[in-house]
């Protein structure tokens, strides 16, 4: 038996034969590494499919180093603080950093949820899948979440698109979503360094629809980065890597060391 359901009909579908299938006879392979591919053609974007391997690699190589470690234990105390029940996703897993510190946290503590994962990014899943091995993990959308309606306790969603009536859809009456967003001077001084005339970010109001807000927490410190490596890596893993024309590019190439700030913003809320 799997959590997730067919993309097409939206039937259970269980596990048999290294195969994913459904009651109609709709079936997904389940790839070598251990994942499942339930991205259906007119649920992906227009133009990228999710991170690109050179994107995936560089988070993966950066967030292994420690650098967003507070934020990871902040999460992790969070999970462990507000869990009622036995099933977690998260939507926009990425490479698994995050998932796998949650899954380790929790069996610390003597509970084994049931823990799945969804990317749009096929190589960030497949990068997951070869970290863990006590998840289910299917490329998919936060669009379109290929699990049935209440059938989550706990939804975990950093830095991903945010799809409200999506993640009401699938969290039961009373379930937990914790999100993480970048907080107003989050990497201030790698903005300062690049841009001429460098912004903060705009934290918009905490109130969502359908949810009630449980519990905010700010994590903020000083990360010391000394390698124009991790630099590049941790700009690549921001939206301003898309927006940073060629004289900013050219700027940041020339950076060896830099302090900046990490600031984010931890937020718990409850479905109603």
């Amino acid at each position: 038996m799997s959590i997730f359901i067919c993309p097409v009909c939206g039937k259970k579908l269980d596990f048999s034969r290294n195969s994913y299938v459904c009651d109609k006879g709709h079936s997904f392979d389940r790839a070598r590494s251990g994942y499942v591919n339930l991205l259906l053609s007119k649920h992906m974007g227009k133009t990228v499919h999710g991170d690109n391997k050179l994107m995936v690699q560089a988070r993966r190589d950066f967030l292994n180093k420690g650098y967003y470690s507070p934020l990871c234990d902040a999460l992790c105390e969070a999970v462990c603080d507000n869990l009622k029940g036995s099933v977690i996703i998260d939507a926009g897993c990425g490479e698994g950093y995050y998932t796998a510190a949650i899954i380790d946290k929790l069996k610390d503590k003597g509970v084994e949820p049931l823990i799945c994962g969804i990317d749009i990014s096929k190589t960030a899943v497949e990068y997951c899948s070869k970290r863990i091995k006590s998840a289910e993990l299917a490329v998919a959308s936060v669009f379109h979440i290929p699990v049935a309606d209440s059938s989550c306790d706990m939804l975990v969603t950093l830095f991903a698109p945010y799809c409200g009536e999506e993640f009401q859809r699938v969290l039961r009456k009373g379930g937990i979503m914790i999100m993480a967003i970048p907080s107003e001077e989050h990497l201030w001084e790698l903005k300062q360094a690049i841009y001429d005339t460098p912004y903060k970010n705009e934290v918009k109001p905490y109130e969502l629809e359908g949810f009630e807000l449980v519990s905010r927490k700010r994590v903020t410190y000083e990360m010391h980065l000394d390698s124009q490596e991790d630099i590049n890596a941790l700009f690549s893993m921001t939206p301003y890597y898309y927006r940073t024309g060629r004289e900013q590019q050219e700027r940041l190439s020339q950076i060896n060391q830099l302090t900046t700030k990490a600031d984010f913003e931890l937020l718990v809320y409850r479905n109603i």
